[in-house]
């Protein structure tokens, strides 16, 4: 607990066994409550469970090998745990969604497909990803509860999000279908708490390895805890952590952390 609040954090860690060091020791520094994980890139047999469990946190995860992988682990309690999209959701051949409930918040951590490119199949996957999100969201959860989506979205949803929107025009990430996913996703009852709290432009979550990116301030804001308004309104602060993209090794995403008091 981080005084009388939860911490909620989520992180696209791109392979937990490459950063596993660097993801302890984000959390022994930080002290989350709940961590929502993604690109863990490692099958569930391989999962590092008996380290987050010296840790203090009970661990769930769905994994598939060297590709995508989700995972939350929790040190408030971690009940009914759902892999993959509940079952009146077509499943989902890739490991992209895992659902439980963490001290009573329902939470889901998230791997939105990446879309490649506007003309690529993997384009209308994501954007039928996203629908199933929001039919798997409605079905766990009324917007009333308590419930937290974190996760790599894969998704800009404003021109805010990015930095020079004349460098994104014809590609994903940006595109009108998939922005206004986003925001029928949001539209069922939830909020960007990040966006709500930091107004302000071009504060991003993940910036490419290539060309200095980091370091000239080119990067997009692509991963979100998105929140229902029963929660929204006990949210005391949200950030992004950029010192966790800096060093040796790092992720190519930052976490973004809120902490919301309690009820």
């Amino acid at each position: 607990m981080y005084g009388d609040c939860v911490l909620i954090a989520s992180w696209n860690v791109n392979s937990l066994k490459a950063r596993l060091e660097r993801v302890t020791g984000w959390i022994k520094e930080n002290q989350p409550d709940v961590l929502c994980i993604q690109e863990t890139k490692m099958k569930d047999a391989v999962f590092p469970t008996s380290t987050f469990s010296d840790m203090g946190y009970e661990s769930a995860h769905f994994g598939q090998g060297q590709w995508n992988g989700v995972a939350i682990i929790s040190r408030v309690g971690l009940d009914s745990v759902i892999v993959n999209f509940v079952p009146s959701v077509e499943l989902d051949p890739e490991a992209r969604i895992i659902s439980a409930t963490c001290g009573g918040v329902k939470v889901v951590s998230v791997y939105v497909p990446n879309g490649r490119a506007l003309d690529n199949d993997h384009y209308q996957y994501k954007l039928g990803w996203m629908k199933k999100l929001k039919q798997h969201t409605a079905t766990i959860a009324n917007p009333t509860d308590d419930l937290v989506i974190g996760g790599d979205f894969n998704i800009a949803p404003t021109d805010d999000d990015v930095w020079d929107a004349t460098k994104f025009e014809g590609a994903t990430h940006v595109s009108a279908p998939e922005r206004k996913a986003f925001s029928d996703l949001c539209d069922w009852g939830l909020t960007d708490v990040f966006r709500d709290l930091h107004p302000e432009p071009r504060v991003f979550s993940w910036w490419d390895y290539r060309n200095g990116s980091f370091h000239k301030g080119e990067g997009m804001r692509i991963d979100f805890l998105l929140a229902t308004k029963s929660l929204a309104k006990r949210i005391t602060s949200a950030e992004i952590d950029r010192n966790a993209r800096k060093g040796e090794k790092p992720s190519d995403h930052a976490p973004v952390i809120i902490r919301v008091s309690e009820k």
